[in-house]
């Protein structure tokens, strides 16, 4: 969820959308809750954002840090696959439903 939230604003952000992101900013939903630092990276162990000065702290500093659009282009690619085998399932369960439908006629 959070993940998806940062791709939303990061997509806002690539669109033009400056003042909704500063309208966020003033919300406080965007950036560092500690640092008032934008969340640059992505800590793959604790899944959350993460600001510059964050991931330098030794609360992340052995631990797993993309930037932001790394982790985004990474999380999509696994979305995608498990969709798509969801979709590969859901084809299966409908074939065997029309042949038992068909064997009952």
């Amino acid at each position: 969820a959070r993940l998806l939230e940062i791709a939303k604003r990061l997509s806002a952000e690539a669109a033009g959308g400056r003042m909704e992101e500063e309208e966020e900013e003033e919300d406080g939903e965007e950036g560092c809750e500690k640092h008032r630092e934008p969340l640059s990276f992505f800590c793959k162990d604790d899944g959350v954002g993460v600001c510059a000065v964050c991931r330098e702290s030794r609360a992340h500093r052995s631990h797993a840090v993309l930037p932001v659009q790394d982790a985004l282009q990474e999380y999509e690619g696994q979305i995608q696959e498990r969709l798509q085998g969801l979709k590969d399932d859901r084809d299966k369960l409908l074939g065997l439903r029309e042949a038992e439908m068909r064997r009952s006629w």
